[in-house]
């Protein structure tokens, strides 16, 4: 097989150090795991369907990916579970929408919800997640990057089945003067390391930063040691350079023709390249199955400098239009997944973990509703398409829409409300369209909004409701909601108390550094989430 293209400049050092290391595995025999393939879930960061060359990005800067593409199956109607990052997180590594796994606000309506560090609540300890079910078959498991499923002692990912981590439990927001609020800090396993914009430069005038390669070089490292252990492993790979700040290292800065957003994603095209690369060179490639995506719709209220590109889709990252929602997607494993197949079945973050456990040869748990299929029927026979189930697009505690086969319905418009926007803040710039992109909370329960996303996929133009076309879609749409409602248990809502307290002041390890902070008195208050 063909081995994806990567950029050969700049990373020499990345270079040397995986030279180095095969050199001392080419004595090793090549081997395989069997009936428990290694797994390895690309999560992207604000990352947009219209940033990959493969779907119609103009500048085509993402070579690895699109080769990535060309060698296993591209879904181009793929979904997360949220329009933003901590929900759709909880939902990958649970397998179950937010309105089940408590990744949800009660406050307000429809408001979307995310894990500050001002946030009390985290991934609770009734929720089972993707690594502690893959340990079932020896599987060793591994966070690079961005965690944001709570970052107070019980919530870390060590203490929900991974074995390893290096990253952070929030996003790279700052930098602060660590006396109102304390700058983030970066965790290696169960202790901190240093914190962003201290020990972990971003620089927010030019954008360099060497996150990236620093999280390239631990997926390297972790790949090298598990397959010289000959030990089945889970890598979840969660770089964050597309969430504003967006930032770069040195050899990427100014390379892209869409500019610093531009240079990111250039450089997790690399990335992606070096990992498969690997895969390729160390003779695990064909028992090592690869997906790409990405957490949520592309930043627009970040764009054109900090936010990426929702192609034809309406709005962006915060909204339930499939501009929030739909997402690039590539599944990768080589002899297996039969090479440049473009899969038109309607997928979601969720069923990642239903077909991961499928792999590993694991049962699903029995005792609560999993919202993902085993997407292994689709995967390994390119031609076959599973049940036309419907998706769910939440926004907090609402359904928001929902899609069955080529036709969406929404229950409930809403971007943000008319006081945010007149300030400054849109969700869809330059696409609004009346009717559809409400700045009130507008319900349509009795007469549905209805797009055909074939024709329309902008969803600019509703159907009629006295058409036959929308009478006859409409029956199939109320069945659907009332048994989803009716069996539909809500979790306890995670993300509904803040407290300036249980910020980051004084993470484990942060003695060793003397990086330590005195946190204010408790004074816990409800959050508010204004959108």
């Amino acid at each position: 097989m063909t081995r994806a293209p990567f950029a050969a400049e700049g990373m020499a050092a990345a270079t040397l150090i995986v030279l180095s290391l095969l050199l001392w595995h080419s004595k090793t025999e090549r081997t395989s795991h069997g009936s428990t393939p290694n797994i390895i879930i690309m999560l992207m960061d604000d990352m947009g369907w219209g940033d990959l060359g493969v779907l119609g990005q103009p500048s085509k800067e993402t070579p690895n990916l699109d080769a990535m593409a060309a060698q296993g199956m591209l879904f181009t109607n793929f979904y997360t579970a949220n329009p933003l990052c901590s929900p759709s997180r909880a939902a990958l590594l649970t397998g179950r929408l937010p309105v089940r796994n408590g990744f949800y606000t009660t406050n307000a309506h429809a408001r979307n919800a995310y894990t500050p560090q001002e946030i009390v609540g985290g991934i609770s300890k009734d929720e089972i997640l993707l690594p502690q079910l893959l340990k079932k078959q020896g599987y060793v498991s591994k966070i690079v990057g961005k965690w944001h499923l709570g970052h107070r002692p019980q919530y870390l990912p060590l203490e929900h089945g991974f074995d390893e981590w290096f990253g952070s439990p929030n996003c790279h927001f700052g930098p602060y003067n660590n006396s109102v609020r304390p700058n983030i800090p970066v965790y290696n396993n169960s202790e901190m390391l240093g914190r962003y914009f201290e020990e972990f430069q971003i620089n927010v005038k030019t954008g360099e930063s060497n996150l990236t390669q620093l999280y390239l070089q631990e997926g390297l490292d972790f790949i090298l040691r598990q397959a010289e252990a000959k030990q089945p492993f889970f890598l979840y790979w969660a770089a964050d350079a597309t969430h504003a700040h967006v930032y770069a290292s040195k050899p990427f800065l100014g390379k892209s023709q869409r500019g610093l957003y531009g240079d990111a994603v250039m450089e997790l095209d690399y990335s992606v390249g070096q990992l498969l690369s690997l895969l390729q060179k160390l003779g695990i490639d064909k028992n090592t199955f690869v997906f790409f995506t990405s957490d949520n719709g592309a930043a627009l209220i970040s764009a054109p400098h900090q936010g990426g590109s929702n192609g034809p889709f309406l709005c962006g990252k915060e909204t339930t239009f499939e501009g929030g929602m739909r997402e690039p997607a590539i599944a990768w494993w080589p002899g297996h997944i039969k090479e440049g197949t473009v899969s038109l079945q309607v997928a979601n973050v969720m069923d990642l973990f239903t077909t991961s456990l499928a792999l590993a040869g694991i049962s699903a748990p029995a005792d609560r509703i999993l919202d993902g299929l085993d997407l292994t029927p689709v995967l390994l026979n390119s031609s076959k398409e599973l049940e036309n189930r419907p998706v769910f697009y939440y926004r907090g505690n609402e359904l928001m829409a929902v899609r069955i086969g080529q036709y969406k319905a929404h229950y409930w418009t809403w971007i943000n409300s008319w006081d945010e926007f007149k300030s400054g803040v849109n969700f869809c710039p330059g696409e609004e369209v009346p009717g559809v992109t409400t700045h009130d909370q507008t319900e349509h329960s009795l007469q549905p909004l209805v797009f055909h996303l074939g024709r329309d996929p902008g969803e600019k133009y509703p159907l009629s409701v006295l058409s036959d076309e929308y009478q006859k879609v409409l029956v199939g749409f109320s069945t659907a909601v009332q048994q989803h409602k009716k069996d539909l248990v809500p979790g306890v809502p995670q993300l509904n108390m803040c407290d300036l307290a249980v910020m980051n002041w004084a993470p484990a390890g942060c003695e060793k550094l003397g990086k330590c902070l005195k946190p204010p008195e408790s004074n816990p208050w409800k959050c508010d989430w204004p959108h």
